[in-house]
């Protein structure tokens, strides 16, 4: 093996110093970024860095699983009436992936702590922890990560080991949700799903709220994903505001569905923009009071309405269903889009091109429907943190899914996206046209950020 030189020995010491540092510091962004310049442009060792911090916290958990107390916790020390205690550590270098790293062993009175992560008498790091992740990420519970490891490979894993290995990612989870985001989207789509999640000793129903900015390119960007216990406007007044907050200056076009409040909160927030109803919505919703049997020919009528070439046309196509027979049996589907009229209108007033991008807020449902289904067998989540890591962890896997594809078709590598990797996939299609044509209509709107 070639011996290191004094410098690669200087930088391995930085690294494994700010590290450390890393576990008992709770301004982690800053030190990652002194972790990030020790390493001196050497990716390998900024992960090894990483590494070795989250390795040291996950043995560090599970001995405060095996003793039944945190260190320093003397209460909680003294209430499990352990006769064993903590015996300090010992240093043991392991090889991984990205090189030799240093970790701490936690040992105990009695000897008898075996740890899991770093089995005795390892010396290289398995890639457990990806998988852990990736199991997790992919709809997995940590009750049966922790089955599918002992049954596959033998190795028993405390819960609170798996939750520690999962939790390594909050940070990314944090510094994406409070990324700085572009001044103006074209088009932006709001919506939520339902979650559970353990709240003050009982399950509740929350609404998980997310949004979706296509941008100048035409590049579909999750923008944040916030938990909160309804989906109500007073919510998405807030989460508004914190998109203001980061960067975002106007929006042209916001589709969302017809919470009562929402438009106003949106134009609270970006006073120029405009509030379109989800057309599809409105289907749905009219459809909610007609018989199964009449769906299919009340569906018909009403697209006479969203597609009709004005406004003027519009109103005569729903007065139009109004007096038939149809609309005469179903008065309550009349009503629901002459109550969403004011926020249906201004869709009219596009083209085609531009009709097709906002009649629907399917760009967000869709991956609304990726995210149902990897949450499924998730009966609940502990706390709002954990829905916000999960539902993380799951686009980025969607993601890495839709990238896989792209390059299969294209017979080539996914290009790299300046944002980075959570963007719902690629760029809309026929965005190029419907630009224009959004620019050719409101040149006043677009003039300042093209």
């Amino acid at each position: 093996m070639t011996p290191m030189s004094p410098k690669k020995h200087q930088d391995a010491d930085q690294v494994k110093a700010v590290s450390n540092r890393i576990m008992a510091s709770p301004e982690l962004s800053t030190l990652i970024g002194e972790l990030a310049q020790a390493a001196d442009g050497d990716i390998n060792a900024l992960v090894r860095g990483v590494l070795q911090s989250s390795i040291n916290s996950g043995l560090a958990a599970e001995m405060d699983a095996h003793l039944g107390y945190e260190s320093g916790d003397r209460t909680a020390k003294a209430t499990a009436g352990q006769t064993n205690h903590r015996n300090g550590s010992y240093s043991k270098t392991v090889d991984t992936n990205y090189g030799p790293i240093d970790i701490d062993v936690p040992r105990d009175r009695d000897g008898s702590f075996i740890p899991r992560m770093v089995p005795k008498g390892a010396r290289r790091i398995t890639e457990l922890d990806d998988m852990i992740v990736s199991l997790y990420a992919g709809g997995m519970t940590i009750r049966d990560i922790q089955h599918h490891i002992h049954t596959s490979y033998g190795v028993d894993m405390s819960h609170e080991t798996i939750s520690n290995v999962t939790d390594s990612v909050l940070d990314a989870v944090m510094q994406w949700q409070h990324r700085k985001l572009d001044a103006f989207y074209p088009i932006m789509f709001l919506d939520a799903i339902r979650i559970n999640v353990r709240d003050g000793g009982r399950v509740v129903n929350k609404a998980a709220h997310i949004a979706v900015g296509i941008d100048l390119d035409g590049i579909k960007h999750i923008l944040g994903i916030w938990v909160a216990a309804n989906e109500g406007a007073s919510f998405w007044s807030g989460v508004c505001a914190e998109l203001a907050n980061r960067g975002i200056e106007d929006v042209f076009i916001v589709a969302c569905d017809g919470l009562k409040g929402l438009p106003e909160a949106i134009e609270a927030t970006w006073p120029h923009s405009l509030v379109q109803t989800c057309v599809v919505h409105l289907i749905r919703n009219a459809n909610k009071y007609v018989a199964y049997g009449d769906r299919k020919a009340v569906s018909a009528a009403l697209r006479e309405v969203y597609t009709a070439v004005n406004e003027t046309e519009a109103r005569s196509a729903l007065n139009r269903f109004a007096d038939s027979d149809l609309g005469k049996k179903y008065p309550q589907s009349v009503l629901v889009w002459e109550r969403a009229w004011e926020r249906f209108v201004p869709f009219l007033q596009f083209t085609p091109q531009v009709r097709k991008m906002i009649y629907t807020t399917n760009a967000i449902e869709s991956l609304n429907s990726e995210l149902r289904k990897a949450t499924r067998n998730r009966i609940q989540f502990p706390n709002d943190i954990a829905a916000v890591k999960a539902l993380w962890l799951t686009i980025c896997t969607i993601e890495d899914k839709r990238a896989l594809k792209r390059a299969k078709k294209a017979k080539g590598a996914p290009k790299p996206d300046k944002s980075g990797r959570i963007i719902e996939g690629r760029t809309t299609v026929g965005w190029m046209e419907a630009l224009n044509q959004m620019i050719v209509a409101y040149p006043d709107r677009f003039a300042p950020y093209i």
